[in-house]
């Protein structure tokens, strides 16, 4: 204080500032956080059972985890549409292997992962590994196709997504790359544009492009699917 008796502003006590409310999690890291608990349940449950049953566990339960996972994201009747779609395209694969005399087994479901159909009789053959490749995508197509012409019928929006899904689905399986549909097909029209897989090698040139046609044209037609069961955002 200076001798008027005024306060001097140096010789002022600084305030104190007061401290921080604590960060409480938001709503997007608990949304987060029961996004990735929906993801691993059923996970865990899958890992449960084949400790219990082993492999079996898969191929008995496995479509039935598929149905609870996705419904713990989607709901009930989306996750059913969406399985019995997997399982309209694993068994395309079934009915043309059994035709070709390949002995497969029965599509088995793994959770997030989709399905897969085993074939017993492995020797390669470039004719019959393309047949068999494309013949998911196509009935599963097909299948969307049912689904889209009932979602239509019905003005149901609930089939219309899961035609527009299904179609989606399909089209992706053609990706020529790793495990997928796409990659067979390719490999079996590279054999066979090569001239290999038959004592002709024109004869296996002509089905080359046979597997490329019937391949690009399975994959516009499933992309025209996606284009007419797409539901825009103001009917949602």
């Amino acid at each position: 204080m200076d001798r008027s008796g005024e306060l001097d502003p140096a010789s002022a006590p600084e305030p104190v500032s007061a401290p921080e409310p604590a960060t409480l999690p938001s709503e997007h890291d608990h949304h987060r956080v029961s996004l990735l608990a929906r993801l691993l349940a059923p996970l865990a449950v899958l890992v449960g059972l084949m400790v219990k049953f082993g492999v079996f566990a898969i191929k008995f339960f496995g479509i039935f985890l598929a149905v609870g996972g996705y419904a713990l994201i989607w709901g009930l009747p989306f996750a059913v549409g969406f399985v019995l779609l997997i399982l309209a395209h694993e068994l395309g694969h079934y009915v043309e292997a059994r035709r070709l005399g390949l002995d497969p087994k029965l599509p088995v479901f793994i959770p997030f992962l989709g399905a897969d159909v085993a074939l017993r009789n492995t020797r390669f053959d470039p004719w019959r590994n393309a047949r068999v490749s494309i013949a998911g995508p196509i009935a599963g197509g097909a299948a969307a196709f049912g689904v889209y012409a009932a979602g239509e019928l019905g003005d149901s929006r609930l089939l219309l997504a899961l035609a527009y899904t299904g179609f989606l689905l399909n089209l992706f399986n053609l990706i020529p790359v790793c495990i997928l549909d796409g990659a067979h097909v390719r490999r079996s029209w590279q054999v066979r544009r090569r001239g290999g897989g038959r004592p002709d090698p024109a004869d296996a040139r002509r089905l080359g492009w046979v597997v490329a046609v019937l391949t690009v044209g399975t994959a516009v037609a499933l992309v025209l699917g996606m284009v007419v069961a797409h539901v825009p955002q103001s009917r949602l």
